[in-house]
């Protein structure tokens, strides 16, 4: 994991360097009065050939970090209705192939036109896409990312959740986008995650031992079945610990006297 993270950032450095260093070539070549016309178009085709070597190598290099069908997760809308199948009853497009890496599709799509591919399903808590821990660990490196329990299920979000702004003090935060976590981790969703790859790669999100070629793993069909209506709606309030019960009370609780009878008068 630490090589892959290393050839990032050795690559994007180079490439860097190399871009300044040709850049400001460039320009002192230009700026000489003895430049002809023709050198300063042989210095220009140059430059941006510098250019394209270098990006092809930034992308190179990521792609030993993040799998190629991530980013078109993350972009995906889900939850609308499946032109195919609208009159169903479960005509919601929450499912993604991985291996087709198109749009989603909704539980009849998946019967008949995905059945042996590796899909994911997608669920919502809050209007937010989440995706439970079980699945996407299977294809996924998911460090640094911060979890939740939601309706017995651990999960985790796909985007950045916009946060109103609190003057309480919080002990950890998003790298990213500053949202406050419940544990010391660096990210709040997989978009934050991609992100800080992009601006460091000093993170992955490659399984160790598997390329990127065959960075998916067989996801069992029933796990995705299982509790295909959980999280449909789950409120924010379970995202966070419940608070906890007040203590028994200490003092011995009395017992109710029984009804008063008044002694009988002597005769």
């Amino acid at each position: 994991m630490m090589l892959m993270n290393s050839k990032l950032q050795i690559v994007f450095t180079s490439s860097l360097s190399s871009f300044l260093s040709l850049k400001t070539f460039s320009l002192s070549t230009i700026l000489s009065a003895n430049s002809s016309d023709r050198q300063i178009q042989t210095i220009n085709n140059d430059f941006w050939s510098s250019i394209f070597i270098a990006t092809h190598l930034f992308e190179s290099a990521m792609q030993q970090l993040v799998p190629p069908w991530l980013e078109k997760l993350l972009g995906t809308a889900f939850f609308s209705v499946c032109r195919t199948h609208g009159a169903a009853a479960r005509s919601e497009c929450n499912m993604y192939c991985l291996d087709c890496n198109g749009d989603a599709f909704c539980f009849y799509c998946r019967s008949s036109r995905h059945k042996d591919h590796q899909v994911i399903q997608i669920r919502r808590s809050s209007y937010h896409d989440v995706v439970r821990v079980s699945e996407i660990e299977k294809v996924l490196n998911i460090g640094g990312v911060q979890t939740y329990v939601i309706n017995s299920a651990r999960v985790l979000f796909l985007n950045e959740r916009p946060q109103p702004k609190s003057g309480k003090a919080v002990s950890h935060i998003c790298e990213i986008c500053g949202r406050s976590l419940l544990d010391a981790l660096r990210f709040c969703s997989l978009g934050c995650k991609l992100v800080g790859i992009k601006r460091n790669g000093n993170t992955s999100f490659m399984l160790e031992g598997i390329s990127s070629s065959s960075s998916t793993r067989v996801i069992s069909s029933s796990s995705t079945r299982r509790g295909e209506e959980e999280l449909r709606e789950g409120s924010q309030q379970d995202i966070y610990p419940p608070t906890p019960p007040p203590p028994p009370s200490t003092s011995s609780t009395r017992r109710r006297k029984g009804i008063p009878h008044r002694a009988p008068f002597g005769s």
